[in-house]
């Protein structure tokens, strides 16, 4: 027996109801009507017989007894991701992978194509451990992220500089990045879009976000890259090898020889001419096909994903999970290294629940220092001539 209040609360003779038979409540409206139960919520009909009323349930309802009375606790760990193109995908698979949010959400303009990405993770949803996968065209999907990964933009062309990409992306920036603020507004945004240095600053300008919660992916693939290939070289797995692309993610990047490392073993100490024209052993080599392996893939199947999206799903993971790990991202290092310009570049830095929230300081020798000032000089040659 059942009758529904006007806050939409029940009164039941049910056992296991708050009100149960006996009580004086059967047959009674006026004390029908004064008892609320919660438990019951919600329900589908209820159909008046006589005095008797009765509730036709649904079968979640008889299945499923709600015993908490307060509202639900949200996400702790809500993850979204900007773009659902290859990079985007492929970074929201690895974090999904990774169990590292209890809510992705994924948003973008392409109505059509974000619905079927949604729907071909939502069916995986048995093999995941995140329960609540969402996508909307609306940024309203986004509230309350804890990290939001910007990765949408106009693709890079076969052959084309990350630099020419600067002024299209630009612009959907402008549109973007005030309705990741709007939602939420104590985001930590972790920039992706190329070229990623530029868009890092641009992100920073619009956002009004202090400097430790904009970060750029920067040279954190670079540097996977550059140990994968010193692995190659060396026969060893690329967790043993040690070393570090700084600068621009792209052509100016930096490789920080004299910090080139096995087991704390220098490289350089070893081969004092490393890096260098007159490397015998050609390890310069390598550096060029850090720079050059972005620009082969697109040329072989189209795009970058992979890679990149496991690089940021392993950004994301020291945030989400305060690891406090060190990673050469994108940080505004005007002041540091020579560098005197307003620009963002990738350096090591710490990275924790906060955001990022230490740089270290490392020792460069001049020509390292110099190279790292020249392309701080190259972006800002671009940069300067913005309008945001």
């Amino acid at each position: 027996m059942v009758v529904t209040s006007a806050e939409g609360g029940l009164c039941c003779t049910r056992v296991g109801c708050s009100t149960f038979p006996g009580s004086g409540c059967y047959g009674d409206p006026e004390r029908l009507c004064g008892t609320l139960n919660p438990v019951l919520r919600p329900f589908l009909i209820v159909i008046t017989l006589g005095w008797k009323l009765e509730l036709v349930m649904s079968t979640k309802d008889k299945l499923i007894c709600h015993v908490m009375k307060e509202e639900p606790i949200g996400c702790r760990n809500k993850v979204t991701v900007v773009g659902v193109g290859m990079v985007g995908m492929a970074s929201a698979i690895s974090v999904l992978l990774k169990d590292l949010c209890d809510e992705l959400a994924m948003v973008d303009v392409m109505e059509d194509k974000l619905k079927g990405e949604v729907m071909d993770l939502q069916h995986g949803s048995l093999f995941l451990k995140t329960h609540k996968i969402v996508a909307d065209k609306d940024y309203s999907v986004t509230a309350n992220s804890k990290v939001v990964v910007v990765t949408a933009g106009a693709r890079q062309q076969e052959g084309e500089s990350r630099l020419n990409l600067v002024q299209r992306n630009v612009n959907i920036f402008k549109f973007i990045i005030p309705n990741i603020v709007k939602y939420s507004p104590n985001c930590i945004l972790l920039v992706v879009s190329n070229p990623v240095d530029i868009l890092t600053y641009v992100a920073w300008k619009l956002s009004g976000f202090p400097r430790h919660r904009v970060i750029g992916s920067g040279t954190n693939l670079d540097s996977a890259r550059f140990r994968h290939l010193m692995g190659e070289k060396l026969h060893l797995h690329p967790s043993s090898c040690h070393g570090w692309i700084i600068g621009e993610h792209g052509d100016s990047s930096v490789p920080v020889w004299s910090g080139v490392n096995v087991a704390g073993v220098s490289l350089q100490g070893l081969n004092p001419q490393m890096g260098a024209e007159g490397d015998s052993e050609n390890w310069k080599a390598i550096h060029k096909q850090v720079v050059d392996g972005a620009y082969e893939v697109i040329k072989l199947k189209g795009y970058t994903s992979w890679a990149i999206g496991m690089s940021v799903a392993d950004l994301v993971e020291s945030i989400l999970k305060n690891l406090h790990k060190v990673h050469p991202v994108s940080t505004l290092v005007q002041g540091m290294h020579g560098v005197k310009d307003e620009v963002f570049l990738s350096i090591p830095c710490v990275l924790g629940n906060s955001g990022l929230t230490d740089v270290i300081h490392m020792t460069l020798k001049p020509d390292e220092e110099k190279q790292l000032v020249k392309s701080a000089e190259t972006l800002w040659g671009v940069q300067k001539e913005l309008t945001l």
